[in-house]
């Protein structure tokens, strides 16, 4: 099975998918020319403003659910994997896929916005890909066509975010703890379950408070700690940089061969850290309460900047800077060594530890523990927002039979059915604390890829409604106003929600919109 697992990985991370990352990057920062320098100003400013609802989050809290979502294993063991497997020079390559990906970002989160709806069990608001795939074309003939392809993502994203994609974070998790601590991966999953019960249990709201508390909280002080270890090993800083920008292109002879893993891991790792096309950040970008679509646009863009080039970016360093690293040949442990830093034990395995023995070097039997505390907020809470992003998806597939009542139990089958998915996401938690590390990522990395191919193709389809947004925010931007969105106005049809959106109340004059 295992065997049969990774040929289906190699298979959806091809260099096809690569490629189609790098080019709908490449393709959507002209298109929005260079929207991801142009407007930081604008997104930092956005980061803390927008009002809240019954309905909806305000933008910081759906931003801090996105970065609940970005900000996890992969930008700890991810980033060391990257390295190990693809050389220092994978770390330029996350630099790259963040830097375009915040173009991508922007279009696929505008337009979670600009198709979002409410959810008809709770009122709340609800969107993502499923959601626009089905609502942007749904004027025209391909729009049976749209509609199944809505429908694929969701039941791909209800797989993934279900079940695949927790499991690398508790694996993740498990393996830290373990190494820090020695706690059995069985106590760690069970203490996992009891914490992500209480949370998941309570809905997006409760999902948006715990994360706009933890998630800000853990991610500065993990990069305040790694920028002091770097800037207590400064003199290796500038060979630090040096390598990375010449093995990242081949020109270091030690990493002349491994030049094509560079781009592979580097842009694998990239996208499963910041997510920039995978489609997972459009769910949370829809909660928000804004008075524009493009508003949490511009928010999301800044959140793969956050995720990649501070976090992951204090990460590679830390490692590098410290020597805790292990270069191998042929992507795969069983290789041999062609680099290594010369501070890690002879026998650590890929992972958390690489950022473990890092901090150990200057915080010796504490870093450890660090690391460990880190992964278990980081990881705790990227579990929490995976599962608000399956329980959307399957609230899409359900559409109108989730408000079914089931007698003699009397509840809805939509009730039922996320009991039943909150259940599968803790099983698969379990499952991950158990697993070897290869099992975890190979299931979590088919999840990833098979996203971001549905996602990617689709909003390069659908981008138009993005940029019309884009223009027309810029517009009102140039003239002073706080930017409002009227779709008709714009000639973007099947946006229901904004067609009875009032910019003066902030309210919606309908009471609930269908999936």
């Amino acid at each position: 099975m295992s065997d049969f697992l990774s040929d289906i990985n190699g298979y959806i991370w091809s260099n096809a998918l690569v490629f189609l990352c790098l080019a709908a990057g490449v393709f959507f920062s002209i298109r929005t020319r260079l929207l991801q320098v142009r407007q930081i100003p604008e997104m930092v400013r956005l980061m803390f403003r927008g009002e809240k609802s019954p309905s909806g989050v305000s933008s910081f809290q759906a931003l801090t659910i996105s970065l609940a979502g970005r900000v996890g294993t992969g930008n700890i063991a991810g980033v060391a994997t990257a390295i190990a497997f693809g050389g220092p020079g994978a770390l330029f390559w996350m630099w790259v896929v963040a830097f375009l990906g915040a173009s991508t970002s922007f279009v696929e989160c505008t337009l979670g916005q600009i198709y979002k709806t409410k959810d008809r069990l709770t009122g709340e608001y609800r969107g993502g890909p499923a959601y626009y795939f089905s609502r942007a074309m749904a004027h025209t003939n391909a729009s049976g066509a749209f509609k199944v392809y809505g429908l694929i993502f969701a039941a791909v994203t209800v797989l993934a975010c279900g079940l695949l994609l927790p499991s690398v974070q508790s694996n993740s998790m498990a393996l830290a703890m373990n190494e820090a601590w020695g706690i059995s991966e069985w106590v760690v999953a069970v203490g996992s379950v009891i914490v992500l019960s209480f949370v998941i249990i309570g809905g997006v709201k409760r999902i948006a408070t715990f994360a706009s508390i933890v998630v800000p909280f853990m991610a500065v002080v993990y990069i305040a700690l790694a920028i002091i270890i770097v800037a207590l090993n400064a003199s290796e800083v500038p060979n630090v940089i040096g390598t990375i920008f010449s093995s990242a292109f081949g020109a270091d002879a030690a990493f002349g061969a491994i030049v094509g893993s560079a781009i592979m891991w580097g842009v694998k790792r990239g996208i499963y850290s910041n997510e920039a096309g995978q489609g997972t950040g459009p769910h949370a970008a829809a909660a928000a309460e804004v008075s524009h679509p493009a508003k949490q646009g511009l928010v999301q863009a800044f959140a793969v900047y956050i995720d990649t080039l501070f976090v992951c970016t204090a990460t590679g360093f830390l490692i590098l800077s410290t020597g805790a690293y292990r270069v191998f040949e042929g992507e795969s442990a069983d290789g041999s060594v062609i680099a290594e830093g010369g501070i890690l034990p002879a026998d650590v395995a890929v992972g958390p530890t690489f950022v473990q023995t890092g901090f150990d070097s200057f915080w010796s039997g504490a870093g450890s523990s660090f690391v460990a505390i880190s992964l278990l907020f980081f990881c705790i809470t990227t579990i929490i927002a995976y599962y608000y992003m399956a329980e959307t998806n399957l609230r899409f597939l359900m559409g109108k039979a989730a408000t079914i009542e089931i007698r003699p139990l009397r509840s809805t089958l939509g009730a039922n059915l996320t009991l039943l998915l909150q259940a599968l996401i803790l099983v698969s938690v379990v499952i991950g604390c158990v697993s070897t590390a290869s099992e975890a990522w190979t299931l979590g990395d088919i999840g990833v890829g098979l996203m971001a191919w549905l996602n990617i193709v689709g909003i390069i389809i659908l981008q138009q409604p993005a940029f019309k947004a884009l223009r027309d925010y810029e517009r009102q931007q140039k003239l002073g106003k706080d930017p409002t969105f009227d779709p008709k106005a714009l000639g973007i049809m099947g946006a229901t929600f904004w067609e009875n959106y009032d910019p003066v109340t902030g309210k919606t004059r309908e009471a609930v919109d269908a999936p």
